[in-house]
């Protein structure tokens, strides 16, 4: 039982005062007022989600009672990993997980997950899109609590009832009759459906969930200290270059489905044939335990833990393989491990691996003992350390081969298989050993622009005259 109610982080958020819009190169007028208004404010939190505050700080909701929401979803690292680990241990310290931790930040614009989803940018065509978890099967942010509390690898409760019964004893089992009616006990599912209500009500109503008080926002709102360096301003130019990087493409900009701008994401899936979390990457400090299994796939909307895509025969050819959810780029400078199974460790990595995944595979993947001559130095980034010339590399490994036709080939991707194919984008893909996209000092630049997306900046009183992103 709780003994002292946990402060309240709302109470505490001071947003930058961000009024007005320019004409730079995302439409800003319809970010939440939260971002524009005139100065800092801080709603008093409903009942709901006070609740849901009390809730997402109680460790006693796990079945060991040492692990609370907040354990994987750090206020102080924009509601993400406390650490760089690939899969977070779970409550059974025993147990790791099978997928990187997400941030929560920015969440209260997703919309339910549908196979036809129309595209925000109002140009690409219909795809799947939304939805919460990587694979979408949650509809809501409420429905979403219930999948880690009862998920024996995360905070593994044997039932509902184990937790309804843990509210039940706490500190805030009052307030919580209070939010959600005196009766509340007496259905074990209506009070679990009330659990993950108060986690959403806390989600859309503290400020902290959805700041925006990044360098960014003083930027496109043409406030004091949002002045780009030019290399950051260059690092933007490149995010929305069709022909180069072609960031902006998924990571869309603009106004989604409830009117918010700039949250770098269009809500849709991609295949993007990830190197696989295993123990076949030397030196790999946290591979995955699943993946020791070699018929062990993490197929994304088609399984293992969504089943209402799955392949007609594990054999078959589904278009739903492999695709995971395009993730808010806001805070992901802050974050240490990337990709669905947090495979990659840095920002210079995720994007060296778009640049060169397809014209330098043997970077990022294991290759078969088939090659001649001596091992020769990979990039100090890439994932594999040495490759052998003429080595078959097992490209997409993490993909059961029937599935990799589903690999998106967009710029800057490409893999050059069948020579004559013209991309969507309009140009022709990269093949093996061709010239990647960008280069060294476009990629650096591309980094200090997503640098510019975390959350809590502060001017400096002087602005710096030194530095990777200054010049």
């Amino acid at each position: 039982m709780q003994k002292t109610a946990l402060p309240a982080l709302a109470l505490s958020v001071a947003l930058l005062a961000l009024a007005g819009c320019d004409d730079r190169s995302v439409a800003t007028a319809a970010i939440p007022a939260s971002a524009a208004g005139a100065g800092p404010r801080a709603p008093a939190l409903s009942p709901a989600a006070q609740v849901g505050q009390m809730v997402f700080f109680d460790k006693n909701l796990s079945g060991g009672g040492n692990m609370s929401c907040a354990s994987c979803h750090d206020p102080q690292y924009a509601y993400g990993p406390p650490n760089s680990v690939s899969v977070q241990l779970g409550s059974d310290p025993t147990l790791y997980g099978v997928r990187a931790v997400p941030s929560l930040r920015y969440r209260e614009s997703t919309p339910a997950f549908d196979d036809d989803a129309p595209n925000p940018d109002g140009v690409t065509s219909n795809s799947p899109g939304g939805g919460f978890m990587a694979d979408g099967r949650a509809a809501t942010m409420a429905a979403q609590v219930a999948l880690p509390l009862l998920n024996p690898l995360e905070m593994n409760n044997p039932s509902k009832e184990a937790v309804v019964k843990a509210v039940q004893r706490s500190s805030y089992a009052e307030l919580f009759k209070k939010a959600y009616g005196a009766d509340v006990f007496d259905d074990t599912d209506k009070a679990f459906d009330a659990v993950g209500s108060a986690i959403q009500a806390l989600e859309t109503e503290d400020l902290s969930f959805h700041p925006y008080s990044s360098k960014y926002d003083l930027y496109v709102f043409n406030k004091a200290g949002g002045t780009l360096t030019p290399a950051e301003r260059r690092g933007e130019v490149l995010f929305h270059s069709t022909g180069v990087t072609n960031c902006s493409g998924c990571h869309y900009t603009g106004a989604n489905f409830n009117g918010n701008s700039g949250l770098m994401t269009d809500f849709t899936y991609q295949a993007l044939g990830a190197p696989r979390n295993d123990r076949s990457i030397p030196n790999n400090p946290d591979p995955i335990p699943a993946n020791d299994d070699p018929a062990y796939f993490d197929m994304g909307l088609c399984g293992p833990y969504r089943t209402d895509h799955l392949p007609a025969t594990p054999g078959t050819a589904n278009p739903y393989c492999g695709m995971f959810k395009v993730p808010a780029l806001r805070n992901v400078a802050t974050r240490g491990a990337f990709f669905h199974n947090g495979v990659l460790h840095s920002l210079d990595q995720v994007v060296n691996f778009y640049n060169t995944r397809d014209t330098n595979p043997e970077y990022w993947y294991p290759a078969d003992p088939d090659g001649n001559g001596a091992p020769r130095a990979n990039p100090g980034w890439a994932l594999q350390p040495t490759h052998v010339p003429g080595a078959t590399v097992r490209k997409y490994n993490d993909l059961p081969r029937a599935q990799q036709g589903n690999v998106d080939e967009e710029v800057p991707l490409g893999t050059g298989e069948g020579g004559d194919k013209t991309l969507a984008s309009g140009t022709q893909p990269r093949a093996p050993g061709a010239t990647p996209v960008m280069t060294p000092e476009q990629i650096a630049d591309l980094v200090c622009f997503l640098g510019v997306l975390s959350d809590g900046y502060q001017p400096p009183a002087k602005a710096p005259t030194t530095g990777r992103c200054v010049k």
